[in-house]
């Protein structure tokens, strides 16, 4: 029996509509007699470089490895600096830290709750090897220009897609603009699975090779290291159901743009800020994250209701104890986002009648606090 909560994300749904094939695929690949590095890996590898239209990609145990793995291959680590954004998951920055390079924080525009280009140029410095691009809840960094700047200053663009499965800028899937992205299939993601997974994508031949022997020690065909690398390795479960949920990844794009839709229409005559598509971008609503200056009172009401939502992220990276020591621009829209920021309900087995109860609570509470 479905219950009468509704919560900010869910995947029960889905598996129970998908539950037949997704049992399918699991006794495929444990009938296959190959549970890692076997065919599944390889056709989901194939499959999804051709949907983003990247030559190359690379299936690895998780996001966080995606970003090491992109920094490694590329030569980052000690010594060297990586601009990026603090309004973001930790693993972003961790992920930094854990290559052995620092990173140093710029502050966002507060429309997209992107990186500010305007902010990165004044960060770079003889240590500065890379810019990693986070795409965040969905929404296209200005790539171009963070492109123009890498080219002038000789850098390396990364481009973090963990939420941004499908998304565009100028008519390009993100990650096949940057030298190197880096994917999360955690479940949550717009293509999540059933746990932790995955992948780096380049057009770069000589990259992606090194990323292939990055994730297993080091090691190509044969049991012998040529270069330094970690264990990381996406398994023939997780890709055999990425490349059937890949399947369907378009319409699940297109039914998040259209419950976003709902919310803005709904809501456009309220004082909730909701978010802003980037120029020349198609959104992919992983979250519909909108701000509020009774964020809190937002929360505890709708949780009265039966109606969960969350908070992405409340604190800031640079303002946590493992990295205040690193260099940062001025965070004032960083911290203004954090303390107002929630995210509304979002995705595609959600239904019309689940929406209209979010909505209608919403405007409740906002009728309510002007009439006070």
């Amino acid at each position: 029996m479905k219950s009468s909560e509704i919560n900010v994300w869910s995947y029960l749904s889905e598996y129970e509509s998908q539950r037949k094939d997704i049992l399918n695929i699991v006794d495929r690949v444990f009938s296959s007699g190959r549970l890692i590095f076997g065919e599944e890996l390889r056709l989901f590898e194939q499959e999804f470089s051709k949907w983003l239209d990247v030559k190359c990609c690379i299936g690895v145990g998780n996001g966080t490895d995606a970003i090491t793995i992109a920094l490694q291959s590329l030569n980052i680590g000690c010594g060297d600096e990586v601009i990026t954004v603090s309004s973001t998951a930790v693993p972003t920055i961790s992920a930094i830290v854990a290559a052995g390079a620092r990173p140093v924080f710029c502050d966002i525009d507060i429309s997209s709750y992107n990186i500010d280009v305007s902010k990165v140029s004044d960060l770079i410095n003889e240590n500065t090897k890379a810019i990693i691009a986070v795409h965040l809840y969905g929404n296209a960094c200005k790539l171009i220009e963070l492109k123009k700047i890498c080219e002038k200053k000789s850098l390396y663009l990364i481009e973090d897609c963990a939420q941004a499965h499908g998304t565009l800028y100028q008519g390009k899937k993100v990650g096949s603009v940057g030298d190197v992205a880096a994917f999360s299939f955690y479940p949550t993601k717009t293509l999540g699975g059933y746990g932790d997974a995955g992948a780096c994508v380049t057009n770069d031949d000589k990259t992606a090779e090194k990323m292939r022997k990055i994730r297993f020690y080091g090691m190509e065909k044969s049991y012998y290291s040529e270069i330094d690398g970690i264990n990381s390795r996406m398994d023939e479960v997780h890709a055999g159901i990425l490349r059937y949920k890949l399947n369907n990844l378009d319409n699940d794009i297109n039914r998040r743009r259209e419950i976003a839709r709902f919310y803005r229409e709904e809501l456009i005559n309220t004082d909730y800020i909701m978010p802003e598509e980037e120029q020349n971008s198609y959104h992919s609503y992983y979250l519909f994250a909108v701000r509020h200056n009774k964020r809190d009172e937002i929360i505890k009401f709708l949780k009265e209701q039966k109606v969960n939502i969350n908070i992405s992220y409340p604190w800031p990276v640079h303002s946590m104890p493992p990295y205040k020591k690193y260099p940062k621009s001025d965070m004032q829209n960083t911290d203004m986002l954090a303390s107002t920021v929630f995210s509304l309900p979002m995705y595609p087995t959600l239904t019309d009648n689940e929406v209209m109860k979010v909505v209608k609570l919403l405007k409740i509470f906002h009728n309510k606090r002007n009439l006070n």
